[in-house]
């Protein structure tokens, strides 16, 4: 198949609605250096022979199928332009760079965009997109991500001077938004932790009860926590899970309080954490060694699965590597798609890329030799 480009029309007069119908399966891979598509028909998969953004990091991804609409979003960072939102309409092929960049920082800030490290549409309201950024930062689309609006609360937030970046920048890079209200909005922030707002925005409250930061001469503050990732349960919207710069948490009670999880892990240690899209108390995540031995638990590839909320953890590898493996899997290099059995994905800095098709039980390697893989995404499309 051919590659990604910028404008241009579909080979051999193939049409948008035709691709989608023809196709059961997108995952959009995000690598230092471009954007690569995989399409899954029935058993196969297809990638695109080049990636879309050539030479760009994709820090960001994400595949917006409410109302029936397929809308792809892109965080790109050129090393010559800079960072950049773009959408794609057709699963892919073309996509389209507003003629001004979508989310910027207002001039009173004093602050100018580094990178769009989360892209996220909003349950519950159609139109709704957020943006996750560095330096750490809240926005709000209501045009499915052609333009973005600072949160200001959140970026005014009073303990904000007191927010100190992680190893990887100062990043805001979780969203999760609640499908019973739209105005209860969760994210999280290297290194700050989870906030949390119930008003849709105007008011922000630390979250972090239970999350340790071992870090810190405190262990224990209201906010400064190093929170790696936050996914929520398929069935109780109240119910969080947490993977921290040390340890596994889950709340009950949507991010007010956390308890800790990780009995049963190789490493509470780790980046990446995904929930499964319709089974409950159902999460994965991937172990790594050490915040200073950054590769897999035990030098084995193994993603790890709870179906109790974290009373337990079972090691999935049926499929992975059996050899020593030192591909780290990165905060949202590990996805879910929203078929039923689940598709569980993940890619790791190797370049490699693998999948499962039945929750995790099973995987085959779908990619090799790739730019280090920053994130993924994957949905039913058709």
């Amino acid at each position: 198949m051919a590659g990604c480009r910028l404008a241009g029309s579909w080979d051999k007069d193939v049409t948008a609605a035709e691709v989608t119908g023809m196709t059961e399966v997108l995952l959009a891979v995000g690598t230092r250096k471009g954007l690569f598509i995989g399409r899954r028909r029935g058993g196969g998969w297809e990638f695109d022979a080049s990636p879309c953004f050539n030479a760009q990091a994709i820090y960001s991804v994400a595949i917006d199928t409410r109302g029936g609409r397929t809308r792809l979003l892109a965080g790109g960072d050129s090393a010559h332009w800079g960072p950049s939102v773009f959408h794609s309409d057709d699963l892919g092929r073309t996509w389209t760079e507003p003629a001004k960049p979508a989310v910027r920082f207002p001039q009173d800030t004093g602050a100018s965009l580094e990178r769009v490290w989360q892209l996220h549409p909003a349950a519950g309201e159609p139109d709704v997109v957020y943006a996750g950024t560095e330096p750490a930062a809240l926005y709000r689309s209501e045009d499915r991500g052609e333009s973005f609006e600072l949160v200001r609360p959140l970026w005014e937030h009073p303990t904000r001077s007191r927010w100190v970046p992680g190893g990887g920048g100062e990043g805001l890079h979780t969203v999760l938004t609640d499908r019973r209200d739209p105005r209860a909005v969760t994210v999280a922030v290297s290194t700050a932790g989870v906030f949390r707002t119930t008003d849709g925005g105007a008011s922000w409250t630390p979250s972090n009860s239970g999350v340790s930061a071992v870090f810190l001469p405190d262990p224990n503050p209201e906010f400064g926590q190093c929170v790696h990732k936050v996914t929520r349960d398929a069935a109780d919207p109240d119910r969080l899970y947490l993977q921290n710069h040390w340890g596994v948490y889950r709340s009950d009670d949507a991010g007010a309080h956390w308890t800790d999880i990780g009995a049963g892990l190789p490493s509470t240690f780790g980046f990446a954490a995904a929930a499964h899209p319709h089974r409950a108390d159902t999460a994965y995540v991937f172990p790594i060694n050490a915040d200073a031995d950054r590769v897999p638990a035990d030098h084995r590839c193994r993603v790890y699965r709870t179906t109790d909320a974290g009373e337990s953890w079972e090691p999935l590898s049926a499929g992975l590597p059996q050899e020593d493996h030192y591909g780290t899997v990165l905060r949202d290099a590990l996805c879910t798609d929203d078929a039923d059995p689940a598709g569980v994905y993940f890619g790791n800095r190797n370049g490699e890329v693998f999948a499962s098709a039945d929750d995790g039980d099973s995987w085959r390697q779908l990619a090799s030799h790739l730019p280090d893989v920053l994130c993924m995404r994957a949905a039913v499309v058709g």
